[in-house]
């Protein structure tokens, strides 16, 4: 019974895929997401005046420990020695919003897909968070994987971001 999935073995039990034998490549991982808010919210934010302090820095912070920690939080996902995490937020009247950028780097056998929305998942939830005594109905939207490069399946770029 062969599922195509990686994570899946003949009997169809779920396991931790064995990368013990693949090369070591540079890899890299860009995932984005946003928060939509009211445009109040997000000018109480970046006048630095919600209640409970620098929302994007903390939000920040909180992203780049969630990418080293990913493996803890998603079953079969293996523990990586990543060299880079960043996690850029930025502030988007036309959302209105915060958008969400992180990128996640390594040099070994897996990817680091899952560390880079892991990254943009948890900065978001921080700032709804951080904001939610002011705006209870932020969303948290379009969080997806950019680009990834490195490793034998090759490299990806989400369609409409060529160029």
């Amino acid at each position: 019974m062969k599922s195509g999935l990686t994570h899946i073995d003949q009997d169809g039990e779920a396991n931790m895929v064995d990368v013990g034998d693949k090369a070591d490549t540079t890899r890299v991982a860009v995932a984005e997401g946003a928060v939509r808010m009211k445009a109040e919210t997000l000018s109480l934010i970046l006048e630095g005046n919600a209640k409970k302090g620098d929302v994007i820095g903390v939000a920040r912070v909180a992203g780049i420990m969630a990418a080293k920690k990913t493996s803890e939080l998603i079953p079969l996902c293996h523990p990586l020695a990543v060299s880079k995490v960043s996690v850029e937020i930025t502030p988007d009247a036309d959302l209105p919003g915060l958008r969400v950028e992180a990128m996640v780097k390594l040099t070994g056998k897996t990817g680091v897909e899952m560390e880079a929305l892991t990254a943009v998942s948890i900065a978001c939830l921080t700032i709804y968070d951080m904001a939610k005594a002011a705006d209870k109905a932020m969303e948290i939207i379009d969080v997806r994987l950019k680009s990834k490069s490195g490793g034998k399946s090759g490299n990806f770029m989400r369609a409409g971001l060529e160029g």
